[in-house]
């Protein structure tokens, strides 16, 4: 059986990481411009709101992983935050993480 704790505490790492990479500072000088024609300055600002949206799904993750966490200490892994019934352990071996059961999780 894999060690819970161990999973939980890599992709914490893993996820940190990424975080942390979407955001360092940009490497390009000067400015986002914006002019009649698609440039350079459009695909920068496309390219910082696609940064955005994975910055904020991976802070999701990240509370998830922090939650799983607390529950492995607090004894209550496997229980579903939501309803209080345990979650599957087939849902707890492709997701770790989980803190909701499939039906609570898909009713947010």
């Amino acid at each position: 059986m894999t060690d819970v704790a161990q999973v939980l505490a890599d992709r914490r790492a893993e996820v940190e990481a990424e975080i942390a990479h979407l955001q360092r500072p940009a490497d390009e000088s000067g400015g986002i411009s914006f002019g009649k024609r698609v440039g350079d300055g459009t695909s920068i600002a496309v390219e910082r709101l696609a940064q955005v949206a994975a910055s904020d799904r991976l802070q999701a993750l990240l509370g998830d992983v922090t939650r799983a966490q607390e529950k492995v200490s607090a004894g209550t892994y496997g229980v579903c935050d939501t309803c209080g019934r345990d979650i599957p352990a087939d849902r707890l071996e492709a997701l770790p993480w989980a803190v909701q059961c499939v039906a609570c999780r898909s009713a947010t």
